[in-house]
């Protein structure tokens, strides 16, 4: 993992390429004007890699835009990891199932939404088997784990014991039964890149890609009138580029099955939990990508609807957001 930074003059037949998780922005023609300085991140953080690029024609502006941006990100990982012992959600699942755990005004907004993902997914998206994503550990795992341990998280529907109140600007989190444990995994990213972008704009930035582990959300266009330009990539070879399609100003986030895995005798085991059977979800849909107003929602709806084929997922993505546009991969 890096942190590198790069600020330079871009040329009307440059090219801007990136991309970690799912996406690749594909040979993408900024075609501005010259004399634009661009300023460029990549940084590890919440777990993968972000990347992002700042346009504008004042550097110095670009620069402290980017910084900007890139607090956002961090804030939130301190916040609300599950990896963290002191962050909210580390100290919720800590204590929560005892005791209520206050926790912050932001993590109670973020914690609220993604229960309603949950509730309207009828917990194919479930904000708490944090448990499970804890046992199978596929990043580190090289064979499933015991199948009564399996067993005994499957079909729980975790988000329903999981207790929030607001009071005086803060929440107070109470689980109801055990092995409960709270992962935003699935809405924190795009909630985090939500805030990112948020923080470019009031810095005056109007065209700028925050690409954080394969999400993302693509501000602006070229002062030309040309889009930005997004390649997936293949599940069979990341070399390689499935489906490509123009956005702006939009949110795009993708759930596959090809980029946290272990392989045992033959069969791939990745990171995408089913509730139901507290395991890697069996399916033929190799990855799902949305595209919607904002990654809070793109990112859950993407989770939600993994597995299904294109026009359930489409029909159920279009009944909770607006205008959105769903492409699957098999």
């Amino acid at each position: 993992m890096t942190d590198s930074i790069e600020t330079r003059p871009f040329g009307r037949r440059e090219f801007l390429a990136i991309g970690t998780g799912a996406f690749a922005l594909a040979a993408l023609p900024l075609a501005l004007r010259r004399h634009m300085a661009v300023a460029r991140r990549t940084v590890p953080v919440m777990g993968t890699i972000a990347e992002l690029t700042v346009v504008h024609r004042d550097e110095a502006v670009a620069q402290e835009a980017l910084e900007a941006a890139l607090a956002e990100l961090r804030w939130v990982e301190t916040t609300m990891t599950r990896f963290s012992r002191t962050s909210d959600i580390g100290r919720a699942n800590l204590g929560a199932g005892r005791d209520g755990v206050a926790v912050g005004a932001e993590t109670a907004r973020l914690v609220e939404r993604a229960l309603r993902w949950s509730s309207v997914s009828a917990g194919r998206f479930d904000a708490g088997l944090g448990a499970a994503s804890e046992l199978w550990d596929v990043t580190n795992r090289h064979e499933p784990p015991p199948a009564e341990q399996v067993a005994r998280l499957a079909n729980r529907s975790f988000w329903q014991h999981v207790d929030l109140t607001v009071s005086g600007g803060r929440g107070v989190l109470r689980y109801s039964t055990a092995d409960l444990h709270l992962d935003l995994g699935g809405i924190g990213k795009g909630y985090s890149i939500d805030r990112a972008v948020q923080a470019l704009r009031d810095r005056g930035i109007e065209h700028a890609i925050v690409n954080l582990g394969g999400d993302l959300y693509a501000l602006g266009e070229s002062p030309e009138g040309g889009a930005w330009r997004v390649g997936i990539k293949s599940p069979d070879d990341q070399r390689q580029v499935a489906r490509t399609f123009e956005v702006s100003n939009r949110a795009v986030a993708t759930s596959g099955d090809y980029e946290r895995f272990f392989r045992y005798r033959g069969k791939r085991y990745h990171h995408l939990m089913d509730p139901a059977t507290a395991s890697p979800r069996e399916t033929r849909v190799r990855s799902v990508t949305v595209l919607a107003d904002r990654c809070v929602d793109a990112e859950p709806c993407a989770v939600s609807v993994f597995g299904l084929a294109q026009d359930r997922a489409l029909a159920f993505a279009r009944t909770q957001l607006a205008g959105a546009e769903v492409i699957t991969i098999a």
